[in-house]
């Protein structure tokens, strides 16, 4: 037998499991087009201006990006009202929540984060060789805080906290938040994980940068895959103190904010006004699938991202696979609920049309 070439902790680690693609569905069920509801994109298309600055850049594709994003983290610090020193751009946030884990941990220590949540987080701990902590959510589908400042031990390095939460979609506010800050140990990296921050309408619940940008152990994590409508061409920044920056850029792979991503990045951030208008088309589609959920008597919580939670239990996958014979892919976790996000209003008809079958006698 051939000695053994990787790690062996690594074959009980389940793989990232992205949508389901949409070639495959039309190819099986033998339709023209299907809906793809299951990975948290926006759907209407590139902000414009994005393709032609992709195009431009390309023509100086075969020279290396700015290893710095210097007009990058310009134009994001002047945007958050920060300095660039406080700015680290990379390839998406969970790209950089990996790199967070490689600047702050060593084998032995600890990382606590809320479950069910990213499910990227144990993925990247454990490729670190790092021990994850998971705390139970509520069973509102919430963070449960003080359980998590109670998990906190010596051996723990950084705390994530999904804000809103990625696959229920509910947000922490920021007298819970509060409190968890200063309960947590200031030798302690505090993880704000904000995918989904533009598009947080609850006045309660707090920007972090805004909020938290003074605190030395508060680091907030941000992506341009969402909103900005870049899920394509990966492209995420983080904001902390510093000198937590500065360790961080030690660590990053080199280039790795390529030169399409910076560019797209820079005509996108020009187009805040249309996101904001698509933001607010999300809000309200997300608003009336909700109730029409509700209605159908499933216990949606209040989402805060640009998808919603049906937590299903043991149905989730037949509901899934039923969603899917329709030409709808929504994104079941186990035996835990459905993600499905919010597309066009026609797209959320379609989904409606199929959950309405797929809960049928249930």
């Amino acid at each position: 037998m051939n000695p053994r070439l990787t790690r062996a902790d690594l074959d009980g680690l389940p793989a990232y499991v992205p949508g389901r693609n949409l070639a495959d569905l039309t190819r099986e069920l033998g339709i023209a087009e299907a809906i793809k509801l299951a990975s948290n994109e926006v759907p209407y298309g590139p902000l414009p201006g994005v393709a032609e600055a992709v195009a431009d850049a390309m023509l100086a594709s075969h020279r290396y990006p700015d290893m710095g994003a210097v007009e990058l983290r310009d134009a994001l610090a002047e945007r958050l009202g920060v300095t660039a020193e406080h700015v680290v751009t990379g390839c998406g946030s969970v790209a950089l929540a990996e790199i967070l884990v490689k600047a702050t941990c060593l084998p032995g220590d600890e990382v606590v984060y809320a479950w069910r949540s990213f499910e990227a987080y144990p993925i990247i701990t454990a490729g670190a060789g790092v021990t994850s902590v998971r705390v139970p959510n509520t069973e509102d589908h919430e963070h449960d805080l003080d359980a998590m400042a109670a998990a906190i031990t010596e051996r723990t390095r950084l705390v994530f906290v999904c804000n809103p939460n990625n696959p229920t979609g509910t947000a922490v506010r920021k007298v819970e938040l509060d409190r968890f800050i200063a309960s947590v140990p200031s030798d302690v990296l505090i993880v704000l994980d904000e995918a989904y921050r533009e598009l947080v309408d609850d006045p309660d619940v707090p920007d972090g940068v805004e909020t938290y940008g003074d605190r030395h152990n508060v680091l907030v994590l941000r992506t341009m895959s969402k909103a900005w409508g870049l899920a394509g061409l990966r492209m995420g920044y983080l904001v902390a103190q510093p000198e937590v920056a500065n360790a961080i850029r030690k660590v990053l792979t080199p280039f790795s904010t390529s030169l399409v991503a910076q560019a797209a990045a820079l005509a996108a951030l020009a187009q805040e006004e249309e996101v904001r208008r698509r933001c607010a088309l999300v809000v309200t589609e997300r608003e009336r699938v909700t109730e029409a959920l509700r209605a159908a008597g499933v216990n949606v919580p209040s989402s805060q991202a640009n998808f919603v939670w049906l937590p299903l239990g043991d149905r989730s996958v037949p509901f899934a696979q039923v969603c899917e014979s329709r030409g709808v892919i929504v994104r079941p976790f186990q035996t835990d609920g459905v993600r499905v996000t919010i597309g066009t209003a026609d797209e959320n008809d379609a989904f409606l049309a199929a959950a309405e079958v797929a809960l049928k006698g249930w």
